[in-house]
């Protein structure tokens, strides 16, 4: 899966993020892209927050083992993943969509 990048201790894992969704998902594409629907607006960062935090729930990690690598402001972003591998992330990712 090109959404997921394992390295030596974490996962980088590249999203992109739908705000103001109807409910919180995960949503592998069939192109092998991976897609966060938030419930969150995408303002002063609350969306960045709801991201980190249901992705946490979805991989079952601390909140504080999810960290923005990249997208900051776009809604494409570049997720790091301490404490899973990548096969764990594309395990879950490859089973049917996450809500939350």
């Amino acid at each position: 899966m090109d959404a997921v990048d394992p390295r030596d201790g974490y996962v980088l894992l590249r999203v992109r993020v739908q705000p103001r969704a109807s409910r919180n998902a995960i949503v592998c594409e069939p192109d092998g892209r991976v897609r966060v629907a938030l419930t969150a607006p995408p303002l002063e960062g609350r969306a960045n927050q709801a991201l980190r935090a249901f992705v946490a729930k979805a991989f079952g990690i601390p909140k504080s083992a999810v960290e923005l690598a990249a997208g900051q402001r776009g809604r494409h972003k570049t997720l790091r993943l301490d404490g899973v591998t990548g096969d764990e992330v594309v395990c879950m990712l490859s089973g049917t969509q996450s809500s939350g």
